[in-house]
């Protein structure tokens, strides 16, 4: 079974309080982002990560304040989440909706990576996080959730996403029994 890690929008405007969209407690999730990408990297598995990648006047601000503009320090991967010199190298694949499958270059580097089992984690759980999920259980693959690597605006909206989820045949574990499992 071909296994991929997929980080969802762990930016510094996200992730961190000075940041501009940043979510609430997101910080605490920072250890347990640097051992899966860090186990990722030992372990030869390829990491797909998504990043906001904005204009200044992008629509989206007129429903989110401005966050992740390219360029900007925000808009960078927290360093940790970073996995230089991996082999497969880590692929960072920008976006600018919340859901990464709006773009049309997302699925065909999906079917050109051939994975049977997505690892997933990141940020916002309720949106972006969410998007990635359902849209990988459309594409019938497994998908892990690790859900002390992820982190929501709302609980109860983070709640329902796990509930429906769960439904729709995903999976939930939390970090160290993906470092105890490997591949």
């Amino acid at each position: 079974m071909k296994t991929v890690f997929f980080d969802v929008d762990t930016q510094l405007d996200f992730v961190y309080p000075a940041g501009a969209l940043a979510v609430p407690g997101a910080e605490e999730i920072a250890r347990q982002l640097i051992y899966l990408t860090q186990f990722a990297a030992a372990n030869h598995i390829q990491i797909i990560s998504t990043v906001d990648a904005h204009s200044e006047d992008d629509p989206e601000f007129k429903v989110w304040k401005p966050h992740c503009i390219v360029g900007t320090a925000g808009q960078q991967k927290v360093a940790a989440t970073l996995a230089p010199g991996a082999d497969p190298p880590q692929i960072i694949f920008e976006k600018q909706q919340i859901n990464a499958f709006a773009n049309p270059r997302l699925r065909p580097l999906l079917d050109s990576v051939n994975a049977d089992r997505y690892v997933l984690y990141g940020v916002v759980t309720e949106y972006c996080v969410q998007s990635v999920a359902f849209g990988l259980l459309e594409m019938g693959a497994r998908v892990e959730l690790v859900t002390d690597a992820i982190k929501s605006l709302n609980a109860s909206d983070e709640q329902v996403f796990l509930q429906r989820f769960r439904e729709q045949g995903g999976l939930t574990l939390e970090s160290h029994q993906v470092l105890a499992g490997g591949q």
